[in-house]
């Protein structure tokens, strides 16, 4: 990850937040704008990365077009999907028709993934959809090249808002002495969980594979699983401070991300803790569209369904993330349905009640990372041997 190198600091972090903080306000948007296409380019896998550039500069061209009610901002939505779904979904997707590469004539062996293009693709649809229904204004060229290009935020999120973002970058707080002391040690704070922590539990993490689960003793497999549901938290979260804490240096406040998702008493509350900014997106952008809550029980349980289907899919090209997407897509609608059988928790039930929730909601989302991390059928030898003994 590009936030771990000497590089992202010392030519594009800091160079970039000191020239943002001497240049005058109308100069601000192009110094983000410009950072980002050379951050874009140097940390591309290859040459292509010049290339896939265009995308940007095609997408801030025909955003020029939207307004309010136009169906130009539903082309705009369309034209992001196939984009994501080109790169991304490709192989996936002919795959699953016409099986192994070697006997689909439409798999492209030359793929190649654009840095960040599942977040920035997010943010490309908001600014689209929010244009048609005239929740966000239409800014300048440099304004919303400089939203989709803010380089600390673009291949780790959070996904940010335009509405949002649009105030903070025109009136950034530039207090420099508070903003280098915040930002600086939120971004500490990120790189401590991902090396002291998050790359420790990677010697556990590596052994989920079908080898060493077929010959593993059966108490070490939980154990296994236990430690990469702490290695994906410390290590997302810890891209997620580093981001913040970037932008900070900008004097730009950027959404938090986690907010101690693991000490969460339900499903629901831990998605409302766990990538903040997903979870929001994925509310107000595909379940409240589909229905949301306004429609009937048995819509709102295939609402909650669909919208995790999109969480896992999102996540990475493969059924293991779909079916890591049904798994807490079913999570939420059995939590919906206990609530509306039993009632809402109460605020005052004894600890230990909550205890044993936290436990509970803890031990189903890190069973879930069983499917996150392995493809089916090692996620299957992995469940065999866990229960049964056996591959």
């Amino acid at each position: 990850m590009v936030f771990n190198t000497i590089p992202y600091y010392l030519f594009f972090l800091f160079p970039a937040a000191i020239a943002f903080r001497l240049a005058s306000p109308n100069l601000r948007p192009w110094i983000c704008s410009v950072f980002g296409c050379a951050f874009f380019v140097f940390f591309s896998s290859d040459r292509r990365g010049a290339f896939c550039l265009a995308i940007f500069i095609w997408e801030a061209l025909f955003s020029r077009l939207y307004r309010k009610g136009s169906g130009l901002c539903w082309i705009g939505v369309l034209q992001s999907v196939v984009l994501l779904t080109i790169f991304k979904y490709r192989n996936f997707l002919t795959g699953l028709y016409f099986g192994p590469s070697d006997h689909n004539p439409w798999h492209w062996y030359g793929a190649f993934l654009p840095l960040g293009i599942s977040f920035f693709t997010f943010e490309f649809i908001h600014y689209a959809v929010d244009r048609y229904l005239g929740r966000a204004e239409a800014g300048t060229p440099a304004e919303y090249m400089c939203f989709i290009l803010f380089f600390p935020t673009m291949v780790a999120g959070p996904i940010k808002r335009y509405q949002d973002f649009l105030p903070k970058l025109r009136n950034p707080v530039l207090d420099s002495r508070t903003n280098w002391r915040l930002g600086c040690t939120r971004i500490l704070s990120g790189l401590v969980k991902k090396f002291a922590i998050a790359d420790l539990m990677t010697a556990f993490t590596d052994h989920l594979n079908r080898a060493d689960i077929a010959v593993a003793r059966r108490w070490v497999l939980p154990v296994w699983l236990l430690a990469y549901g702490v290695k994906i938290y410390f290590d997302f979260s810890g891209y997620s401070d580093i981001a913040i804490g970037s932008a900070r240096l900008f004097g730009i406040l950027v959404p938090e991300n986690f907010n101690w998702p693991y000490f969460r008493t339900s499903i629901v509350t831990f998605w409302r803790c766990w990538h903040i900014s997903l979870s929001a997106w994925l509310t107000d952008y595909v379940f409240i569209p589909l229905g949301g809550s306004r429609v009937s029980a048995g819509r709102v349980y295939l609402n909650l369904f669909v919208t995790m289907l999109v969480s896992g899919i999102w996540h990475g090209a493969g059924l293991n993330f779909l079916v890591w997407g049904g798994w807490h897509g079913a999570l939420l609608v059995l939590h919906r349905m206990w609530t509306q059988w039993r009632g809402p928790a109460r605020a005052d039930r004894p600890f230990y009640r909550s205890a044993l929730c936290c436990a509970g909601t803890f031990l189903w989302v890190n069973t879930g990372w069983a499917f996150f991390c392995m493809d089916l059928s090692t996620a299957s030898v992995f469940f065999h041997r866990l229960f049964w003994g056996q591959t």
